[in-house]
């Protein structure tokens, strides 16, 4: 199968590395350009663990460069930088993945919540990168938005109920992320002391992924829900455990729909007992479990968060954008013990 060359813009974070690590043995992408925001420093030298497996310069980033060598680029960039970047990709005809908030939103979600955006023109034609519910769309597409981590445990969990759900009811969602969820940049919150046997809800009611979660449940079922999203940290480095209670119109049998919903789909996986957060380490799977009680019903989901709930997920999407099974060069190993 020919190769087809890809970029990392932003390699310095969490998301950048687990994105060289799945691309060193991607079948048919090759690495033909890394970059950040200075440059002037080697693979092995940013990431210690690549040492003797990636020899590579990382470039300070220039969109020119970049598309003379590489036909889709994946940006591991903050929100507004990643915009004004992917913009001029996108003019030089490069396929862009975009792992920041930039593309996720509508206009007005996105203004309210992050700030005045720059590439409206390319905005209306991201496709929103949840394979399970938008997969021709990012197949004909040349800009994906990764969705949030958050999001993607929460909606895989939350979508197949929404039709049986008692309407105008809360939706209440507790959400629980390993710390490298926080990126590499040290607060006072994510210090050894704080978060050593530590755990605490933060931005309740009030994190951006609130509204994402609101507007994709509104654009795939036409149902405004009323989403109540509760973050909170735990002291463990990757993954992501969401809890999701909601109530049905009328009892049926939930673990049933759950099933038929997802037979067809690879990296989901319908569990019989409650789902943990080691089962998905270093997977691009989504573990999902529900129980009820009458119209009572509690849905549990757990993924990778910089995995499934970023960079695996991203490639999943470029996969399907270049006309590869979203499956190609995707892990399913996890890391147990």
């Amino acid at each position: 199968m020919k190769k087809i060359d890809v970029a990392i813009v932003g390699a310095s974070g969490y998301t950048g590395l687990e994105l060289l690590k799945i691309l060193i043995n991607h079948p048919v992408f090759n690495i033909t350009y890394v970059a950040n925001s200075t440059g002037g420093i080697s693979v092995s030298e940013l990431h210690p663990s690549l040492d003797s497996v990636l020899d590579m310069d990382i470039k300070k980033v220039d969109a020119k460069e970049l598309a003379s060598v590489a036909q889709l680029a994946f940006l591991a960039l903050p929100h507004k930088t990643s915009m004004s970047f992917a913009k001029e990709l996108l003019a030089l005809d490069v396929k862009v993945v975009d792992l920041s908030a930039d593309y996720r939103l509508k206009l007005e979600t996105y203004e309210e919540y992050y700030c005045p955006h720059e590439d409206k023109e390319n905005l209306k034609f991201a496709a929103y990168g949840l394979a399970e519910f938008y997969e021709d769309q990012i197949k004909n597409t040349k800009l994906v938005a990764n969705p949030g981590c958050y999001p993607t445990a929460t909606l895989l969990g939350l979508l197949p109920f929404v039709p049986y759900m008692k309407k105008d009811t809360n939706i209440f969602i507790d959400a629980k992320s390993g710390l490298s969820g926080a990126g590499k940049k040290l607060s006072d919150t994510t210090t050894f002391v704080n978060i050593s046997e530590n755990t605490f809800a933060y931005n309740p009611f009030k994190h951006r992924h609130a509204p994402e979660i609101k507007e994709k449940v509104l654009e795939l079922t036409d149902i405004d829900a009323k989403i109540n999203f509760v973050p909170s940290l735990l002291p463990v480095i990757r993954g992501m455990l969401v809890s999701i209670y909601i109530t049905l119109d009328e009892v049926c049998d939930a673990k049933q729909i759950l099933k038929e919903f997802y037979k067809d789909d690879e990296f989901v996986r319908v569990k019989d007992n409650p789902v943990n957060i080691k089962d998905t380490s270093g997977t691009h799977f989504c573990d999902l479990y529900v129980e009820q009680n009458g119209d009572a019903v509690f849905i549990s989901s757990s993924i990778d968060n910089l995995l499934r709930g970023a960079s695996s997920a991203a490639v999943v999407n470029a996969n399907l954008m270049c006309g590869l099974e979203q499956s190609i060069g995707i892990s399913k190993i996890a890391y147990v013990p």
